[in-house]
């Protein structure tokens, strides 16, 4: 039994699919010790900056890849 390219390509693109929702649930799980974070430093504003900025890298990690997968037309 042979296996064949296009046999291996829908299975690729679910795989795929699947990371990109481990990905989304990662963001939200990061995104709660910065909240934490910030609560506990009593929303100073340098606490409310460094959140700001650490939930801007955790977005642009879990939007960048639906990005990418829309402009390929895969979601």
């Amino acid at each position: 039994m042979s296996i064949r390219p296009r046999n291996i390509v829908p299975l690729l693109i679910k795989a795929g699919l699947g990371l990109i929702l481990a990905n989304e649930v990662r963001g939200v799980i990061l995104a709660g010790p910065v909240l934490y974070g910030m609560y506990e430093a009593g929303g100073t504003a340098m606490a409310i900056w460094l959140a700001a900025c650490s939930l801007a890298g955790i977005a642009l990690s879990v939007i960048g890849p639906l990005f990418v997968a829309r402009k390929l037309k895969l979601v």
